[in-house]
């Protein structure tokens, strides 16, 4: 930075200072954190392929498309068609019966996982991690923010030494510093959020 001082132009060099988002632990912790998202995004993703019922139907609708419930049906329809005095048709129907409880059991072990299992996974990969990197990054923006203005403001600080109009520069400075403590304190604020967020979710992610 170039300014007039009692020896003329003169340069001022301000070095600029750069704070640390995170501590080290932190950071360690940011990267089990999307871990445990890479995780369990593709455990939800191979988990909902598995389901052979519609996922997020009733328990009903989920039947009518269950390959064992149209498998039941046929068997039923088979026992119908040949009669119960028979030995085959006695077959079909024991066989039908059989299947149509299986399908009941899938059904519901299957509601069971979505509701214990793939949802959770969805929430955790999709919402909650997203939600705290989000923070992460705006804790970022914050602190570049911050060292922006504390640049600046030594920048004109020391400027101000060397002017010959000592009280415009003065005056720019004080606007300057009112502008870093802002930053500083909005850092401040979100640099107890983003820790909390991060370390309620370490224990999912470390041994």
């Amino acid at each position: 930075m170039w300014a007039y001082g009692s020896g003329g132009l003169e340069f001022i060099l301000v070095e600029a200072e750069k704070t640390e988002v995170l501590s080290e632990d932190l950071l360690q912790v940011e990267k089990r954190l999307e871990l445990v998202k890479q995780v369990s995004h593709s455990t939800h993703k191979k988990l909902t392929a598995c389901l052979q019922g519609q996922q997020g139907a009733e328990a009903d609708k989920r039947s009518k498309k269950l390959p064992l419930t149209t498998l039941a049906q046929c068997l039923m329809e088979g026992s119908a068609i040949l009669g119960d005095d028979t030995l085959l048709g006695k077959m079909l129907k024991l066989c039908g019966e059989t299947e149509d409880k299986l399908a009941q059991e899938l059904i519901h072990f299957e509601l069971q996982v979505e509701r214990d299992v793939i949802e959770p996974l969805f929430l955790l990969a999709e919402v909650e991690i997203p939600n705290i990197q989000k923070q992460r990054k705006h804790l970022a923006k914050l602190v570049l923010d911050m060292d922006s203005s504390r640049t600046r403001w030594q920048q004109t600080s020391k400027s101000s030494g060397l002017s010959s109009s000592l009280q415009p520069a003065g005056a720019k400075a004080d606007a300057l510093r009112e502008e870093m403590e802002e930053a500083a304190n909005r850092v401040e604020i979100c640099r107890v959020s983003v820790p909390l967020a991060l370390l309620s979710w370490d224990k999912l992610g470390s041994s």
